[in-house]
Protein backbone atom coordinates (compact mmCIF):
# COMPACT_ATOMS: atom_id res chain seq x y z
CA UNK A 1 0.00 0.00 0.00
CA UNK A 2 1.13 3.39 -0.86
CA UNK A 3 2.17 5.66 2.44
CA UNK A 4 1.93 9.33 2.66
CA UNK A 5 4.42 11.38 4.97
CA UNK A 6 5.16 14.48 6.59
CA UNK A 7 8.64 15.69 7.28
CA UNK A 8 8.83 17.55 10.41
CA UNK A 9 11.25 20.13 9.93
CA UNK A 10 13.60 20.17 11.85
CA UNK A 11 15.78 23.54 10.85
CA UNK A 12 12.83 25.88 10.79
CA UNK A 13 11.16 25.08 13.87
CA UNK A 14 11.86 24.91 17.75
CA UNK A 15 10.82 21.66 19.72
CA UNK A 16 7.59 22.30 20.95
CA UNK A 17 6.25 24.24 18.04
CA UNK A 18 7.66 21.23 15.72
CA UNK A 19 6.00 18.53 17.85
CA UNK A 20 2.63 20.39 17.48
CA UNK A 21 3.14 19.95 13.42
CA UNK A 22 3.73 16.44 13.59
CA UNK A 23 0.68 15.50 16.00
CA UNK A 24 -1.37 18.18 13.16
CA UNK A 25 0.21 15.55 10.54
CA UNK A 26 -1.30 12.52 12.14
CA UNK A 27 -4.95 14.42 12.61
CA UNK A 28 -5.10 15.07 8.64
CA UNK A 29 -4.48 11.93 7.77
CA UNK A 30 -0.90 11.48 6.92
CA UNK A 31 0.92 8.10 7.41
CA UNK A 32 3.77 8.84 8.99
CA UNK A 33 5.97 11.83 9.97
CA UNK A 34 9.52 11.93 9.45
CA UNK A 35 12.09 13.86 11.24
CA UNK A 36 15.78 14.76 10.23
CA UNK A 37 18.91 14.82 13.03
CA UNK A 38 20.93 18.02 12.38
CA UNK A 39 23.41 19.70 15.21
CA UNK A 40 23.24 22.82 12.69
CA UNK A 41 20.39 23.99 11.06
CA UNK A 42 21.07 25.32 7.04
CA UNK A 43 20.81 29.09 7.93
CA UNK A 44 21.83 30.44 11.10
CA UNK A 45 18.84 32.96 11.21
CA UNK A 46 15.48 31.84 12.97
CA UNK A 47 17.34 28.48 12.66
CA UNK A 48 16.85 25.47 15.22
CA UNK A 49 18.02 21.85 15.50
CA UNK A 50 16.37 20.10 18.36
CA UNK A 51 17.99 16.58 18.98
CA UNK A 52 15.68 14.02 17.10
CA UNK A 53 16.18 11.27 20.26
CA UNK A 54 14.23 13.13 22.64
CA UNK A 55 11.76 14.54 20.33
CA UNK A 56 10.76 11.11 18.74
CA UNK A 57 9.70 9.55 22.27
CA UNK A 58 7.87 13.11 22.58
CA UNK A 59 5.89 12.54 19.68
CA UNK A 60 4.86 8.74 19.88
CA UNK A 61 3.77 9.77 23.36
CA UNK A 62 1.09 12.32 21.76
CA UNK A 63 0.24 9.94 18.52
CA UNK A 64 -1.80 6.95 18.09
CA UNK A 65 -1.23 6.14 14.90
CA UNK A 66 1.63 7.57 12.33
CA UNK A 67 4.98 5.60 11.87
CA UNK A 68 8.01 8.18 12.94
CA UNK A 69 11.17 7.84 12.31
CA UNK A 70 14.66 9.70 11.21
CA UNK A 71 15.40 11.43 7.56
CA UNK A 72 17.80 10.95 8.46
CA UNK A 73 20.73 10.24 11.35
CA UNK A 74 24.28 9.48 11.32
CA UNK A 75 25.47 6.62 13.49
CA UNK A 76 29.05 6.98 12.67
CA UNK A 77 30.19 10.33 14.67
CA UNK A 78 28.24 12.11 17.02
CA UNK A 79 26.58 8.50 17.95
CA UNK A 80 28.34 5.65 18.47
CA UNK A 81 26.01 2.65 16.61
CA UNK A 82 25.86 0.95 19.87
CA UNK A 83 24.01 4.30 21.33
CA UNK A 84 21.86 3.98 18.19
CA UNK A 85 21.00 0.73 18.41
CA UNK A 86 19.88 1.30 22.39
CA UNK A 87 17.91 4.44 22.04
CA UNK A 88 15.70 2.74 18.76
CA UNK A 89 15.15 -0.53 20.90
CA UNK A 90 13.74 1.97 23.46
CA UNK A 91 11.88 3.64 20.97
CA UNK A 92 10.46 0.32 19.51
CA UNK A 93 9.67 -0.73 22.97
CA UNK A 94 7.63 2.27 23.78
CA UNK A 95 5.65 2.04 20.43
CA UNK A 96 5.68 -1.42 18.50
CA UNK A 97 5.66 -0.78 15.46
CA UNK A 98 5.84 2.45 14.74
CA UNK A 99 9.48 2.99 14.68
CA UNK A 100 11.72 3.59 11.60
CA UNK A 101 15.47 4.32 12.07
CA UNK A 102 16.48 6.18 8.58
CA UNK A 103 20.08 6.37 8.72
CA UNK A 104 22.62 8.31 5.98
CA UNK A 105 26.63 8.85 5.83
CA UNK A 106 26.15 12.15 7.71
CA UNK A 107 27.48 15.36 6.60
CA UNK A 108 30.30 17.67 8.28
CA UNK A 109 28.25 20.50 9.27
CA UNK A 110 26.89 17.97 11.92
CA UNK A 111 30.12 16.39 12.93
CA UNK A 112 32.82 19.01 12.44
CA UNK A 113 31.45 21.27 14.74
CA UNK A 114 32.20 19.01 17.75
CA UNK A 115 35.94 19.01 16.77
CA UNK A 116 35.02 15.33 14.60
CA UNK A 117 38.08 15.45 11.55
CA UNK A 118 35.63 14.65 8.47
CA UNK A 119 37.29 12.08 6.49
CA UNK A 120 37.05 11.28 2.60
CA UNK A 121 34.58 9.30 1.53
CA UNK A 122 35.75 6.30 1.36
CA UNK A 123 36.32 6.47 5.41
CA UNK A 124 32.77 7.13 5.62
CA UNK A 125 31.41 4.62 3.21
CA UNK A 126 33.30 2.07 5.75
CA UNK A 127 32.07 3.19 8.94
CA UNK A 128 28.76 3.17 7.71
CA UNK A 129 28.50 0.18 6.84
CA UNK A 130 30.28 -1.16 9.89
CA UNK A 131 27.73 0.74 12.17
CA UNK A 132 24.60 -0.95 9.82
CA UNK A 133 26.23 -4.34 10.99
CA UNK A 134 26.98 -3.71 14.25
CA UNK A 135 23.23 -2.13 14.99
CA UNK A 136 22.03 -5.39 13.65
CA UNK A 137 24.06 -7.83 16.00
CA UNK A 138 23.28 -5.70 18.79
CA UNK A 139 19.46 -6.31 18.02
CA UNK A 140 19.63 -9.74 17.45
CA UNK A 141 22.34 -11.36 20.05
CA UNK A 142 23.32 -10.83 23.40
CA UNK A 143 26.93 -10.36 25.20
CA UNK A 144 27.56 -9.12 21.68
CA UNK A 145 31.51 -8.86 21.53
CA UNK A 146 32.38 -7.24 17.61
CA UNK A 147 35.92 -6.52 16.45
CA UNK A 148 35.55 -3.50 13.47
CA UNK A 149 38.16 -1.80 12.06
CA UNK A 150 35.95 1.46 13.52
CA UNK A 151 34.02 -0.03 16.48
CA UNK A 152 34.32 -2.43 19.04
CA UNK A 153 31.91 -4.02 21.65
CA UNK A 154 32.77 -6.37 24.69
CA UNK A 155 29.75 -8.46 25.72
CA UNK A 156 27.77 -6.06 25.40
CA UNK A 157 23.60 -6.29 25.95
CA UNK A 158 20.79 -4.26 24.89
CA UNK A 159 18.23 -5.53 27.34
CA UNK A 160 14.80 -3.92 26.44
CA UNK A 161 13.96 -4.66 22.68
CA UNK A 162 10.75 -4.47 20.91
CA UNK A 163 9.44 -7.93 19.91
CA UNK A 164 9.16 -6.47 16.21
CA UNK A 165 12.37 -5.29 15.56
CA UNK A 166 12.91 -1.17 14.34
CA UNK A 167 13.46 -1.42 10.64
CA UNK A 168 16.46 0.09 9.48
CA UNK A 169 15.91 2.32 5.98
CA UNK A 170 19.22 3.40 4.36
CA UNK A 171 19.45 6.99 2.37
CA UNK A 172 21.62 7.29 -0.70
CA UNK A 173 21.89 9.73 -3.50
CA UNK A 174 24.94 7.73 -4.93
CA UNK A 175 25.15 3.81 -6.33
CA UNK A 176 27.39 2.75 -3.91
CA UNK A 177 25.32 3.56 -0.82
CA UNK A 178 22.27 2.50 -2.88
CA UNK A 179 23.91 -0.96 -3.63
CA UNK A 180 24.15 -1.33 0.47
CA UNK A 181 20.66 -0.26 1.12
CA UNK A 182 19.52 -3.27 -1.57
CA UNK A 183 21.84 -5.48 0.35
CA UNK A 184 21.12 -4.66 3.98
CA UNK A 185 17.84 -2.33 4.29
CA UNK A 186 14.54 -2.81 5.25
CA UNK A 187 13.93 0.56 3.21
CA UNK A 188 15.64 2.82 0.76
CA UNK A 189 15.12 6.86 1.26
CA UNK A 190 16.18 9.38 -1.10
CA UNK A 191 15.09 13.17 -2.19
CA UNK A 192 13.46 14.44 -4.97
CA UNK A 193 14.01 17.01 -7.51
CA UNK A 194 16.80 16.09 -9.64
CA UNK A 195 16.67 14.52 -12.90
CA UNK A 196 14.63 11.61 -13.62
CA UNK A 197 17.01 9.69 -14.86
CA UNK A 198 18.97 9.64 -11.34
CA UNK A 199 16.54 7.54 -9.84
CA UNK A 200 15.35 5.07 -13.11
CA UNK A 201 19.17 4.88 -14.69
CA UNK A 202 21.37 4.98 -11.75
CA UNK A 203 19.54 4.70 -8.47
CA UNK A 204 16.93 2.09 -8.72
CA UNK A 205 18.76 -0.17 -10.87
CA UNK A 206 21.95 0.04 -8.26
CA UNK A 207 18.98 -0.64 -5.59
CA UNK A 208 17.82 -3.64 -7.53
CA UNK A 209 21.28 -5.23 -7.76
CA UNK A 210 22.09 -4.82 -4.30
CA UNK A 211 18.99 -6.67 -3.21
CA UNK A 212 19.84 -9.25 -5.59
CA UNK A 213 23.03 -10.31 -4.23
CA UNK A 214 21.32 -10.65 -0.83
CA UNK A 215 18.80 -12.70 -2.62
CA UNK A 216 15.88 -10.38 -2.60
CA UNK A 217 14.16 -7.92 -4.72
CA UNK A 218 12.89 -4.35 -4.32
CA UNK A 219 9.82 -5.43 -3.65
CA UNK A 220 10.54 -6.60 -0.12
CA UNK A 221 11.66 -2.93 0.48
CA UNK A 222 9.86 0.07 1.11
CA UNK A 223 11.23 2.33 -1.43
CA UNK A 224 10.66 5.94 0.30
CA UNK A 225 10.91 9.49 -1.49
CA UNK A 226 11.56 12.41 0.55
CA UNK A 227 9.65 14.96 -2.15
CA UNK A 228 9.85 18.57 -2.00
CA UNK A 229 7.10 20.65 -2.52
CA UNK A 230 5.96 24.30 -2.27
CA UNK A 231 1.68 23.83 -2.59
CA UNK A 232 -0.55 26.90 -1.78
CA UNK A 233 -3.39 28.57 -3.28
CA UNK A 234 -0.74 31.79 -3.92
CA UNK A 235 1.20 30.62 -6.23
CA UNK A 236 4.30 33.87 -5.34
CA UNK A 237 3.68 32.92 -1.68
CA UNK A 238 4.90 28.94 -2.98
CA UNK A 239 7.66 30.57 -4.79
CA UNK A 240 8.69 32.67 -2.23
CA UNK A 241 8.65 30.10 0.68
CA UNK A 242 11.28 27.76 -1.31
CA UNK A 243 14.31 31.34 -0.31
CA UNK A 244 13.65 29.32 3.04
CA UNK A 245 15.73 26.45 1.80
CA UNK A 246 17.60 28.27 -0.64
CA UNK A 247 20.67 25.67 0.53
CA UNK A 248 19.71 22.99 -1.16
CA UNK A 249 20.30 24.86 -4.73
CA UNK A 250 23.34 25.33 -4.12
CA UNK A 251 25.61 23.11 -5.78
CA UNK A 252 28.29 20.63 -4.67
CA UNK A 253 31.00 22.98 -5.43
CA UNK A 254 29.14 26.16 -3.66
CA UNK A 255 28.92 23.73 -0.54
CA UNK A 256 32.22 22.32 -0.16
CA UNK A 257 34.27 23.34 2.79
CA UNK A 258 31.31 25.14 4.31
CA UNK A 259 30.03 24.37 7.65
CA UNK A 260 28.73 27.16 9.12
CA UNK A 261 25.21 28.03 9.29
CA UNK A 262 25.85 31.69 8.99
CA UNK A 263 27.89 31.49 5.63
CA UNK A 264 25.55 28.55 4.46
CA UNK A 265 22.85 31.42 4.88
CA UNK A 266 24.69 33.74 3.22
CA UNK A 267 25.18 31.74 0.21
CA UNK A 268 21.71 30.39 -0.10
CA UNK A 269 20.41 34.54 0.30
CA UNK A 270 22.47 35.33 -2.90
CA UNK A 271 20.56 33.19 -4.95
CA UNK A 272 17.32 34.38 -6.71
CA UNK A 273 14.63 32.75 -6.37
CA UNK A 274 14.05 30.85 -9.71
CA UNK A 275 17.21 28.56 -8.24
CA UNK A 276 15.64 28.11 -5.06
CA UNK A 277 12.59 26.94 -6.31
CA UNK A 278 14.63 24.55 -8.32
CA UNK A 279 14.56 21.57 -5.93
CA UNK A 280 10.39 21.80 -5.45
CA UNK A 281 7.34 21.06 -6.86
CA UNK A 282 5.73 24.46 -6.91
CA UNK A 283 2.09 24.46 -7.36
CA UNK A 284 -1.51 26.52 -6.60
CA UNK A 285 -3.11 23.88 -8.52
CA UNK A 286 -3.71 20.55 -6.38
CA UNK A 287 -4.84 18.60 -9.26
CA UNK A 288 -1.16 19.55 -11.38
CA UNK A 289 0.44 18.93 -8.22
CA UNK A 290 -0.64 15.37 -7.99
CA UNK A 291 0.05 14.71 -11.22
CA UNK A 292 3.83 15.72 -10.49
CA UNK A 293 3.87 13.84 -7.91
CA UNK A 294 2.69 10.87 -8.58
CA UNK A 295 5.97 10.74 -11.23
CA UNK A 296 7.49 9.65 -8.26
CA UNK A 297 4.74 6.57 -7.61
CA UNK A 298 5.25 6.12 -11.34
CA UNK A 299 8.84 5.39 -11.01
CA UNK A 300 8.65 2.89 -8.69
CA UNK A 301 8.13 4.52 -5.07
CA UNK A 302 6.26 3.11 -2.32
CA UNK A 303 6.47 5.83 0.39
CA UNK A 304 5.99 9.60 -0.22
CA UNK A 305 7.11 11.90 2.30
CA UNK A 306 6.58 15.55 2.13
CA UNK A 307 8.51 18.43 3.04
CA UNK A 308 7.02 21.95 2.41
CA UNK A 309 9.59 24.67 2.78
CA UNK A 310 7.80 27.48 4.41
CA UNK A 311 7.46 29.24 8.00
CA UNK A 312 3.72 28.06 7.97
CA UNK A 313 3.33 24.87 8.44
CA UNK A 314 -0.65 24.73 9.68
CA UNK A 315 -1.12 26.12 6.52
CA UNK A 316 0.44 23.91 4.41
CA UNK A 317 -1.15 20.75 6.25
CA UNK A 318 -4.26 22.12 6.23
CA UNK A 319 -4.14 22.38 2.51
CA UNK A 320 -2.58 19.14 1.89
CA UNK A 321 -6.08 17.67 4.24
CA UNK A 322 -8.01 19.75 2.23
CA UNK A 323 -6.64 19.28 -1.27
CA UNK A 324 -4.39 16.92 -1.86
CA UNK A 325 -4.06 13.95 0.63
CA UNK A 326 -8.18 12.99 -0.78
CA UNK A 327 -6.53 13.37 -4.15
CA UNK A 328 -3.70 11.15 -3.73
CA UNK A 329 -5.36 8.48 -1.58
CA UNK A 330 -8.29 7.99 -4.34
CA UNK A 331 -5.69 7.71 -7.12
CA UNK A 332 -3.91 5.30 -4.55
CA UNK A 333 -7.27 3.31 -4.06
CA UNK A 334 -7.62 4.14 -0.32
Amino acid sequence: MLQFGYKASAEQFAPRELLEYGVAAERAGFDSVFVSDHLQPWRHTGGHAPAALPWLGALLERTERVTVGTSVLTPTFRYHPGVVAHAFATLGSLAPGRVILGIGSGEAMNEAPLGIEWPDGKERFARFKEAIQLIQELWAGERVTFEGTHYRTEQATIYDRPDERVPIYVAASGPAATRLAGRVGDGFITTSGKGRELYTETLLPALAEGAAKAGRSTTDMDLMMEVKVSFDTDRARALEDTRYWGALALSSEEKTGVEDPVEMERLADALPVERTASRWIVSDDAEEHVERVWEYVDMGFTHLVFHAPGPDQGRFIDLYREQVLPRLHARAGR
